[in-house]
């Protein structure tokens, strides 16, 4: 078995859930990448209406995490978790194909 093309951790999808809730809106959220930040890229997360025909999907307890097909080649193979530090909450990504990041973990070169 191949692996998942990106993953949704269960973490992640209380979350998503637990904000689409409050909204009112349905538990699918995308991430994409976008060019900037300090280190060349960054990711960008946003509740969405819908799933597009070309998108990615991983889904994790009902949630489901969308990817657009040019996004997909910088983060595939990728994690989304949420965690909660002494710094705050945030949605994190495990990309394996960032060669570097910064200090702020929201910005990745490849």
């Amino acid at each position: 078995m191949s692996e998942p093309d990106i993953i949704l951790t269960e973490s992640a999808a209380k979350r998503v859930a637990w904000i689409a809730e409050r909204q009112s809106r349905p538990a699918i959220l995308r991430l994409a990448v976008d060019g900037g930040g300090c280190a060349g890229f960054t990711y960008k997360f946003e509740l969405a209406e819908r799933q597009a025909d070309d998108d990615t999907v991983a889904e994790t307890h009902g949630v489901k995490l969308v990817v657009d097909p040019i996004s997909l080649d910088l983060v595939r193979g990728s994690a989304v978790d949420f965690v909660e530090d002494l710094g705050g909450a945030a949605f994190k990504v495990t990309n394996p194909n960032a060669a570097s990041g910064c200090g702020c973990g929201s910005s990745f070169s490849v």
